[in-house]
């Protein structure tokens, strides 16, 4: 009998990952704001949801001239 690893799905890993950034204290809600760390390179990811499609692309287009993760 083998023994099988539960590995865990990407969703959790995104919520636990989601779950320390808020501890720690370095993040920012906000499209405005969001645009404005884009545009200076200080971000790493912007998960950008709920939120018209004319406002998502301008912030995937942002985000691919910075190279930063949508």
């Amino acid at each position: 009998m083998v023994a099988t690893k539960k590995m865990k799905g990407p969703l959790e890993s995104v919520n636990s990952r989601l779950q320390i950034v808020m501890e720690s204290g370095k993040y920012m809600l906000g499209y405005k704001q969001t645009l404005k760390m884009i545009r200076q390179g200080k971000v790493k990811l912007a998960i950008v949801v709920n939120c018209p499609v004319l406002r998502k692309s301008e912030a995937v287009c942002y985000a691919m001239l910075a190279k930063t993760g949508p």
